[in-house]
């Protein structure tokens, strides 16, 4: 392999250190690089500049191979396509997007012209009633989120968020008449959620703060310029939201935080302005509140039932738990992922090892039938309905090697119904590719970790083929073994992809996300290189051969695994990554800091700190040698601020004792999600992937 080297290239650029001394708790940190965290800085606008066009420099050479990428994975996708058509309140919503446009389009039809139409073949709808067009309404800026909508009750008006600085967590809310295309004046910042009265006149909305966290509920008349505060959190750990029903009858506050909950609810006729409690928060205690016409039903989460239970009841015996009624027990080995209640029917999604099944039951319990693959890895996710009567509902299912289908299943006969599947250009084959399940040794000696595995037949597993593992590993999210159209690139190069499912999510249950949390979030770090490991020690790759990548928290992971084991990667993309953890979480005034306390623990508690300080790659970077990195960031991140990956650079290049490459690549326009429009997404993606072929010393 002819893997390039720093000292090919021009100086890499540098930025004077600062030290800046940081007292806590009796301990001392120095951050040499503390004020780069002031965007408004002359010289942080130079220096994130060189370092975009540093980054430039060295990839020059790559662009050939940028190109043949992103053409390759635009060449799989179907670029003109559309959603199956989903039916709300008298309309059927699809979605559709269009050769060389960036954004999509959202349409409706009424239900009886519709049927009339489109009835026998609704995959082929076309045209019906233009709600947006966001190509339009992107025009012009360097960065546009559409970030959802919701129409009213009587199909007049349609409420929708977005923004024009690519966050993820500031958005404006609007409202346009469906009757004349016309907006009306409102126009309110820093929307969060948002729910319709059914008088159609009146909307519910939460309001996020200067942290970014959702802390206020308002009223308003859509006609009205002020709105009427109705509820306000408090607590920094907990944010609320606002939602409707599919019954219609009331709207629901929620308040949450990572470990508990809260719930409220209102009339649903638009005059309700005072929340009543269901149950009082309790700590380590999550629930949530479905409604069905004749009873409640409530799903309940504590730490002797923490994989979920479900439970009926009557809106006035909520909080007497003598009259709740056992719908589905607890099961240790079983996690409850989502429900959907109907007239006639409870649907579940339950996560059994690591792999997901559908079950249906009657309203009181019994069970019906279910629905399972016997594939070794898929994804299986309940799309359910938005019809409280429904006798059908959707699920969708994909695997590594199988693109995403579009299911629909009649609860009645138990027939399912493929609606739509994934169409991929390219050549693309299924039976060309092996999709194998394997279980890592963690540090314990018993624990296993699942993994996925993608890779192209005829495979010698001699150590000689390139590897690329990915991992994340926090807030109890799964990373699903799902069809990536982009991983081909890699994976038809002689690739093996893997999917490290370690501990701190939730891939086999609630106890698998508690074990890699708080005090014991080093199980993610461990079972990240386990799974190395096991890739190295059965011939699947070697280390000079083995790529790494993992975004936001599972930058973090890039972070740790690169301080403690650089022997083991030949290189690491670390993207948005969470990297200086103690700094961050010790200072509330940022985004979501204090919400996060219950994710890492609270550094102003002498055990916390220590534990985090002891794991923070920022803080822990040492004079070693690194594997070759790239380092992405994002100049308006309201989750991980751009100084993280800005800094994490400026100390690395400081301390690192190798010549391997390292990149920083921040977005100068967009935040968390990076470049917004899809083909851009895929630039993105192509740049990372010639990184790693140029890294390695396999580009051609």
């Amino acid at each position: 392999m002819n893997k390039p080297k720093q000292s090919t290239f021009g100086p890499a650029p540098r930025v004077a250190p600062r030290p800046e001394e940081l007292r806590h708790l009796d301990d001392l940190r120095i951050d040499p690089y503390y004020y780069l965290r002031d965007k408004e800085l002359p010289e942080l606008q130079d220096y994130l500049q060189a370092e975009n066009a540093y980054t430039e420099e060295v990839m020059a050479s790559t662009k050939e191979l940028q190109e043949e990428i992103y053409q390759e994975i635009v060449g799989r996708i179907k670029e003109t396509d559309q959603s199956y058509p989903t039916l709300r309140r008298g309309y059927y919503y699809y979605t559709r997007t269009e050769q060389g446009r960036q954004y999509p389009s959202y349409y409706r039809y009424e239900e009886e012209a519709f049927e009339e139409h489109w009835g026998d073949r609704p995959q082929e709808v076309e045209g019906g009633e233009l709600i947006f067009d966001v190509n339009l309404m992107a025009e012009g800026q360097p960065a546009y989120i559409f970030a959802g909508y919701s129409v009213s009750p009587d199909n007049r008006w349609v409420a929708y968020m977005s923004n024009t600085t690519g966050s993820y967590a500031e958005f404006d809310l609007r409202i346009k008449s469906l009757e004349t295309g016309q907006e009306l004046p409102l126009c309110i910042a820093g929307v969060a959620s948002l729910a319709w009265a059914e008088d159609s006149e009146t909307i519910y909305y939460s309001l996020i703060d200067e942290t970014l966290r959702s802390s206020r509920v308002l009223r308003q008349c859509i006609h009205e310029a002020e709105g009427q505060l109705i509820y306000e959190e408090l607590d920094g750990r907990f944010s609320c939201s606002v939602s409707e029903t599919k019954t219609h009858e009331y709207l629901f506050i929620s308040c949450s935080s990572s470990t508990s909950s809260e719930e409220y609810y209102l009339a649903a006729d638009g005059r309700d302005t005072e929340p009543k409690l269901l149950l009082a928060r309790q700590p380590d205690v999550r629930y949530s509140v479905l409604t069905h016409r004749d009873r409640l039903y409530l799903y309940y989460k504590d730490k002797e039932q923490l994989n979920g239970a479900l439970y009926a009841t009557s809106l006035e015996g909520v909080a007497d738990r003598s009259s709740w009624r056992t719908i589905l027990a607890h099961r240790p080995e079983v996690r409850l992922e989502s429900l959907g209640i109907y007239e006639h029917y409870v649907v579940t999604e339950e996560r059994v090892e690591g792999l997901s099944q559908i079950r249906i039951l009657d309203p009181l319990g019994q069970p019906l039938r279910e629905v399972a693959f016997p594939e070794p890895v898929y994804t299986l996710a309940l799309r359910g309905s938005s019809q409280y009567d429904t006798r059908k509902v959707r699920y969708t299912y994909s695997s590594p090697n199988r693109p995403s289908s579009l299911y629909e299943y009649d609860l009645e006969t138990g027939e399912s119904r493929l609606l739509k599947q994934q169409e991929v250009g390219g050549g693309y084959q299924p039976e060309d590719y092996v999709v194998e399940r394997r279980w890592a040794l963690a540090e314990d000696g018993t624990t296993r970790i699942p993994m996925a595995l993608l890779y192209r037949k005829g495979l010698k597993r001699d150590g000689s083929a390139p590897a690329l593992i990915y991992g994340y590993g926090s807030y109890g999210i799964s990373m699903e073994a799902q069809f990536s159209v982009s991983i081909l690139s890699l994976v038809d190069r002689g690739f093996v992809y893997a999917l490290a499912q370690v501990r701190g999510g939730s891939e086999l249950g609630e106890q698998w996300y508690e074990d890699g949390k708080f005090l014991k979030k080093e199980h993610t770090f461990t079972d990240f290189a386990a799974c190395a490991r096991l890739l190295v020690d059965e011939g699947y790759t070697s280390p000079e051969r083995l790529a790494a990548m993992g975004g936001s928290a599972g930058g973090m992971l890039m972070g740790v695994v690169a301080n403690r084991w650089p022997e083991l990667f030949g290189c690491i993309v670390a993207q948005v990554p969470f990297v200086d953890v103690v700094t961050t979480m010790l200072d509330d005034s940022l985004p979501l800091t204090t919400g996060e306390y219950e994710e890492w623990g609270n550094p102003n508690e002498r055990e916390y700190y220590d534990y985090m300080k002891g794991y923070s790659p920022y803080d822990n970077l040492r004079a070693q040698r690194y594997p070759a990195m790239l380092v992405t960031g994002g100049i308006n991140d309201s989750q991980v601020l751009f100084h993280e990956p800005t800094k994490y650079v400026a100390k690395l290049r400081s301390l690192k004792t190798d010549d391997e490459l390292l990149l920083l690549r921040m977005n100068m326009d967009s935040g968390h999600g990076g470049a917004t429009g899809r083909y851009s997404g895929i630039r993105d993606t192509a740049f990372e992937y010639a990184f790693i072929l140029y890294s390695l010393g396999l580009a051609s």
